[in-house]
């Protein structure tokens, strides 16, 4: 299920949104332009092997990485999710929280994704951890939406209408499951860092659950009401 778009509008123009959207397709096409792809990957992509405790200049990839695509379909799928969940967080979190989310979901999916399998060669790369994140978010803020999707059935494409709630669920119950399996793979050799969607999905739901314009309006009034 590929998501088109939702049914709540931004309300806000989303310039965090589209701002990270246009440095992740920057520096895709930086990575197509250099010299050399395997050493622009290898010295900006999170590598769990070469992170070391006692050199700080190792974790900065946690970062850089997030920026980084293995190819069209990777940075596609990635930024169509940023692009269609994105802008609501923006609007609903404000500018603060939407980079909190973003960047904090980045680095815990990398995170977790580096405890599972810390001596791995193989580089870390993608803004997956951090998308996870606003779908986390999304989730609390926006599950009574609804998400436009493309859905392909053998030889035919269609769209369908499917609640935020049930697309998020499936899609987390997807990478959960893939996780567990993946757990007796593990080596050195590429696939989908399922972990990072995982790690990154958890910390933007309790980020947003934190950032909540409504919770913490609860919390200066002295009101301590479960927010739906």
């Amino acid at each position: 299920m590929i998501p088109i778009s939702d049914s709540i509008k931004a309300g806000k123009f989303p310039l965090l949104n589209l701002l990270m959207i246009g440095i992740n397709i920057y520096v895709f096409f930086l990575m197509l332009l250099s010299p050399n792809i395997d050493t622009f990957i290898n010295t900006y992509a999170l590598i769990p092997s070469s992170v070391s405790f006692t050199n700080p200049e190792s974790f900065l990839p946690f970062i850089t990485s997030m920026f980084l695509h293995a190819g069209l379909l990777h940075i596609g799928s990635n930024m169509i999710f940023l692009w269609v969940f994105g802008d609501n967080i923006e609007a609903h979190f404000g500018k603060i929280w939407y980079l909190l989310i973003f960047f904090v979901s980045g680095i815990v999916g990398g995170l977790i994704q580096y405890l599972i399998n810390p001596t791995s060669h193989i580089p870390m790369l993608g803004a997956s951890g951090a998308v996870s994140g606003i779908l986390g978010a999304y989730f609390i803020s926006h599950r009574h939406a609804r998400i436009k999707s493309l859905i392909f059935i053998f030889f035919f494409i269609t769209t369908v209408q499917i609640p935020a709630a049930i697309y998020i669920v499936y899609w987390f119950a997807l990478q959960l499951l893939s996780g567990i399996v993946d757990l007796g793979n593990m080596g050195d050799t590429g696939g989908v860092a399922f972990w990072a969607h995982i790690g990154g999905f958890v910390a933007g739901l309790l980020l947003a659950k934190m950032g909540n314009k409504e919770y913490k309006e609860g919390i200066i009034e002295g009101e301590f009401e479960e927010i739906e």
